[in-house]
């Protein structure tokens, strides 16, 4: 096994669930693991922290998987990546606030051609507590700390 890197049946024990959940949380869009040439499924820390999360939303704070989507598309994607109005109003992850923008069946030519798992939208709400900060920061104005270093844009 790699550093940092776990199988998926590895990473459901040390998260508390089974691999079935695994696969559904994966399916939802609340995460996106490596996926090897073989097909088989790798998470890192990060993932694995990001599994923690759901996991203590669900069980603490009582808030559904659709839920959790839910929050989740509330995470302003055209505005960490400076997308221009015209885009952006014919983006879906803009128009509709069902599911992330990483889940959305119509992207920019720009998302179509990235990996979501490197995208910033997605690396930077990771944990709970940086996922709070970003919805709090955008819902009254401010910018997340995430945006305030030189490789992100601030539109």
């Amino acid at each position: 096994m790699r550093q940092g890197s776990y199988s998926i049946g590895e990473a459901a024990d040390i998260v508390g669930v089974s691999v079935p959940t695994l696969r559904m949380y994966e399916r939802e869009g609340l995460i996106i693991p490596e996926k090897l040439q073989s097909g088989h499924r790798r998470y890192t820390e990060q993932d694995v922290e990001r599994l923690r999360c759901i996991r203590k939303t669900i069980r603490k704070e009582k808030i559904s998987i659709a839920g959790i989507r839910r929050i989740l598309a509330l995470i302003p994607c055209w505005r960490i990546k400076g997308c221009p109005a015209g885009e952006r109003n014919a983006c879906p992850a803009f128009v509709f606030h069902e599911e992330p923008c990483w889940m959305a069946s119509e992207k920019s030519w720009e998302c179509k051609n990235a990996d979501c798992r490197q995208c910033l939208v997605y690396t930077a709400c990771m944990d709970c507590g940086t996922l709070k900060e970003t919805i709090v920061a955008f819902t009254t104005g401010g910018t997340p700390a995430f945006m305030q270093c030189d490789d992100a844009v601030v539109a």
